[in-house]
């Protein structure tokens, strides 16, 4: 019964080809904004590590003036006021806690490149510093090598891991691990080189671009005071050093917040007792007069973290439903077409009608019809949504892909067969309802 409804409905749909595709056009239009911006909507909203992200913690400290508390943005997100990030004296005392599984401190800096003469001329670039345990905590991708271990941490080690692009710049490309490279005044020994990674979202710091492409370069956190490197991202200090010309050590250990903090922790016992060395470690700073304000450490899960730092903001949850409904209104629109179409052709109906044909029949009919319509219609939004995306992308300066996965493809098409319901529902209705015996009339 299926094949002969499609059979007749391909049929009804050549006879009017113009308006054919007017009904196709409206729903194209509409399943390409609705899955357009549900898209994006998802693409910030989905877990950036399933199965790991409720494992890794983000940590701040609220060290800001007494005065008035960390700026709480512009109203748009749920950020606490709390700085979001930590200073580097901080960070280097909560590496040393047993109780998590990983962790890792880290901020970029900025440095002169020297690739092989042969390969490339010198540029500057971004440098990640951070620690060991940074590469297995966000699941980075090894092609070569892997990345250096504890002991370059607590020594200091130049050694660096470079990103497959990195990699091609310097080198040429190929497995460099063990090769050297120059990087500001030292020699940098290669120990892993990256697969092509790009996260969508750079869940590791999401406090500058976090769209933004991931840094070629990473380098041990711990060369930070011996190669006296400065924050090249977000920085934050509210407090004045009170020297003329203050020294890097000042600088270093003073209340500058550029570090990003991550713990991986194994149970929710774990949790409770890092909350407690958290603050035990902030009431053993006050002694010293360092963090006046009240007691406020923050510990938030990686999607606790994209909710409060305003990844997934209203605006764009807002957007998704007004395209939804936007798709609603396209459909409720074009009722009226094809009502109109399916009622030209009352006498053929009756005549089906007459012949034995139930009511039924003929709503299954007409309703096929339109769903016909709405699969056609989809498919093509679909298409138009991809190329939106795409411009998204490059209007974003994301070098990750942004497209509908499986999940967004199998909304279009649900949200494109109740397009085609919605405009065909009353129309079908109408149509089966005919009384056969007007149309027969000689």
């Amino acid at each position: 019964m299926l094949t002969y409804n499609t059979r007749i409905a391909l049929k009804s749909l050549r006879r009017h080809p113009l308006l054919t595709a007017i009904v196709i056009a409206g729903i194209a239009l509409g399943i390409c904004a609705s899955t357009t911006f549900t898209t994006v909507r998802h693409m910030y909203a989905r877990d950036p590590l399933p199965g790991r992200s409720d494992r890794l913690f983000y940590i701040r400290l609220d060290n800001w003036d007494p005065a008035r508390p960390y700026p709480a943005g512009d109203g748009t997100t749920k950020r606490p006021q709390v700085p979001p990030q930590i200073t580097y004296r901080d960070a280097v005392e909560l590496l040393r806690s047993k109780i998590p599984l990983r962790n890792s401190a880290a901020y970029v800096t900025t440095l002169p490149i020297f690739p092989e003469k042969s390969v490339s001329r010198p540029y500057t670039d971004n440098v990640r510093l951070c620690t060991s345990d940074f590469f297995p905590m966000f699941e980075l991708p090894f092609r070569y090598g892997q990345p250096w271990d504890h002991r370059a941490d607590a020594k200091a080690e130049q050694v660096v891991v470079l990103s497959d692009a990195a990699n091609q710049k310097i080198f040429g490309g190929g497995n460099s691990v063990g090769k050297r490279v120059r990087i500001a005044d030292r020699q940098f020994t290669v120990v892993g080189v990256l697969k092509p990674w790009h996260p969508f979202i750079r869940m590791y710091d999401m406090n500058g671009n976090f769209s933004a492409e991931p840094e070629p370069i990473y380098a041990p956190f711990s060369l930070t005071p011996g190669m006296e490197l400065r924050s090249t991202g977000n920085y934050d200090n509210w407090k004045q050093l009170g020297v003329p010309n203050p020294t890097y050590q000042q600088i270093l250990y003073s209340e500058a917040d550029f570090v990003q903090l991550w713990v991986e922790l194994r149970s929710p016992s774990d949790r409770a007792q890092y909350q407690r060395f958290l603050d035990d470690h902030v009431r053993g700073e006050k002694k010293s007069g360092r963090f006046p304000r009240p007691l406020n450490n923050v510990m938030t899960s990686m999607n606790e973290t994209l909710l409060e730092l305003g990844h997934i903001t209203p605006q764009r949850t807002a957007m998704a439903a007004i395209s939804i409904l936007f798709l609603l209104v396209c459909a409720l629109n074009l009722t009226g077409l094809v009502l109109g179409k399916f009622l030209a052709r009352a006498p053929e109906v009756s005549v089906r009608r007459a012949l034995g044909a139930t009511k039924v029949d003929i709503f299954l009919q007409h309703i096929v019809e339109c769903e016909l319509v709405g699969v056609v219609g989809g498919a093509i939004g679909m298409l138009l949504s991809l190329g939106v995306l795409h411009w998204l992308g490059k209007l974003q300066r994301t070098t990750a892909t942004m497209a509908p996965d499986l999940e967004m493809l199998v909304a279009a098409i649900f949200l494109s067969l109740v397009a085609g319901l919605v405009a065909g529902l009353y129309p079908a209705w109408r149509i089966c309802n005919v009384q056969p015996a007007m149309q027969l009339k000689v």
